[in-house]
């Protein structure tokens, strides 16, 4: 295979060369130096790469080059998988950018709203569409109706795949599987690969490629610092954090419930922060709609459960907040790579408290590296957990370091492809 230093060198045609010109990309991404030549190629296809890496240009570079290629036949053609609705809107308003030169229509299908969207999307199935960007228990809600025609579908495309297991969704997706044509190319994209995703992958590939590439590790542009703080004292360091820093135009605050989001939001909103939340209790049109916002620069703090920590692309984000400190160590990776990304830098902050303290080791440990501890502001109480961390360190000193883990191996256009939509 020749090497590959630019888009052109895919092969892509005409059009979608066009689209990319119009996007602005300029240097494909790792991961898609590797995976779209698999693609092209027509094989099976497994990729563990973490968020920001350019996963979802991977996929839908290939597969709507294939497409439009392809003679017009009826029914989908393409069904791309995710886990939540912000990201089904995202990646069809990316493929919708992506393929604007050509012939190609996508249609997201998602749950939430005030159901009149079911008949929306119903009347899109039946009247045609090419590729459909869906959520698992909707998607499952039109396939069992019997109108949704995949007898000429190429393409099943599973993104996040770690997520929507983790989500419970491995029965729907199973029985999603039951529906498509046994002769289709299978892809998977995951940001890590537990046991649970291989077996996934056995039941759905066939004799897939495999890639792997840079697994549970932050980009290196993001700043990592921690604050060993009391519960009660984090909304005012929160507040002293954001003053601290006025430059900052675009942040994300991360909180593990929905209680302690709407909490967070109701003392910043009561001191007059330009902040929102979103959560699961919020219509999709709200939760669009703020996201909107935050994303044009008309909001500047975005407060949020682990909804937004993957696959959602928000250009310039200046500053990840974690309010509390995530349950699953790597979703401290997906919550603070929302900063940093494409290369640029970024800031992460972390709030721990006394019953956080062995939850943000496990996080460390992960990443392979101690993150530098922040001294409290004065009028702050000491951080309950402070002592304890020197104490750890004292302790470690004649351990062995962390160990280097070896991981080898829609709609029809509306308008055109802007600088705005560049995510790879």
């Amino acid at each position: 295979m020749h090497e590959i230093n630019s888009f052109s060198d895919f092969g892509f045609n005409e059009t979608i060369n066009e689209a990319i010109d119009s996007m602005g990309f300029k240097t494909p991404t790792p991961i898609q130096k590797q995976a779209i030549p698999i693609v092209l190629a027509g094989s099976d296809l497994i990729a563990c790469a973490q968020t920001g890496t350019g996963k979802t240009g991977a996929f839908l570079l290939p597969l709507i080059n294939q497409l439009s290629n392809q003679a017009e036949v009826a029914g989908v053609k393409a069904l791309i998988v995710v886990p939540t609705r912000e990201l089904a809107l995202q990646i069809d308003q990316q493929l919708e950018a992506m393929a604007y030169f050509t012939h190609i229509s996508s249609l997201a299908i998602y749950g939430g709203g005030d159901g009149s969207g079911f008949d929306v999307q119903k009347k899109a199935l039946t009247s045609g569409v090419d590729v459909v960007v869906a959520t698992p228990g909707k998607l499952l809600s039109h396939l069992n109706l019997g109108y949704v025609n995949l007898s000429n579908l190429s393409f099943f495309v599973l993104d996040e795949a770690d997520r929507m297991l983790d989500m419970g969704f491995i029965d729907d997706i199973i029985r999603i599987a039951k529906f498509l044509p046994a002769k289709r190319q299978n892809l998977m994209f995951s940001a890590t690969m537990a046991p649970n995703i291989r077996k996934l992958a056995k039941n759905i590939l066939v004799n897939p490629k495999e890639l792997s590439l840079a697994i549970a590790k932050p980009a290196a542009g993001i700043k990592q610092e921690v604050y060993h703080v009391h519960e009660d004292e984090k909304v005012n360091l929160l507040k002293h954090v954001l003053d601290a820093n006025p430059s900052y135009t675009r942040i994300v605050v991360f909180a593990s419930t929905k209680t302690v989001v709407k909490y967070i939001s109701f003392r910043l909103q009561a001191d007059r922060y330009a902040a929102k939340s979103i959560h699961s209790d919020k219509e999709q049109p709200e939760r669009e709609s703020i996201l909107l916002d935050f994303k044009q620069g008309k909001l500047r703090i975005l407060i949020a459960t682990d909804v937004i920590s993957r696959g959602i692309d928000i250009e310039n984000i200046n500053l990840v907040v974690n309010y509390n400190v995530p349950d699953d160590a790597a979703d401290y990776v997906h919550r603070i790579g929302r900063t940093a990304r494409a290369e640029n830098k970024g800031q992460a902050i972390t709030f721990i408290n006394g019953k956080e303290h062995r939850k943000f080791q496990r996080i460390e440990q992960l990443i392979e590296r101690q993150v530098e501890i922040m001294p409290l502001p004065e009028g702050f109480k000491t951080g309950p957990e402070k002592s304890d961390r020197a104490d750890d360190e004292k302790s470690n000193r004649h351990k062995k370091p962390f160990k280097k883990k070896n991981f080898s191996n829609k709609k029809h256009h509306g308008g055109k492809p802007s600088a705005g939509k560049k995510t790879q």
